[in-house]
């Protein structure tokens, strides 16, 4: 079929995302999506669902244009409520996108 050789050893690839000894991200930002629906509320959460971080950057899909409206406004009591329980500063800014969030 092909050579064995030409295909890189797991172990030779998670050498490599890890050579410069850092992580691709933040394991302790895997956290958000447990307190997220402490942090929010049920009604909050059955509407709006962490989707990714990067940089301290929060995107959120939210289910619909009003939500999206209602969240934008309380994107600064979210954030605080957000780092409190994750007892650091992990989130500077929480970007809302309508979509399907399920």
């Amino acid at each position: 079929m092909g050579d064995n050789n030409s295909f890189a050893s797991l172990k030779d690839v998670i050498t490599g995302l890890f050579a410069n000894g850092a992580l691709p991200f933040n394991l302790e930002d895997a956290r958000i999506w447990k307190v997220w629906d402490g942090v929010v509320g049920p009604v909050i959460a059955g509407n709006a669902r962490p989707l990714s971080i990067k940089n301290r950057q929060l995107l959120v899909m939210v289910s619909g244009p009003i939500w999206f409206q209602e969240l934008q406004y309380m994107e600064d009591e979210i954030r605080r409520k957000l780092n409190k329980a994750l007892g650091r500063k992990a989130v500077d800014r929480i970007e809302f996108k309508v979509g399907n969030n399920r």
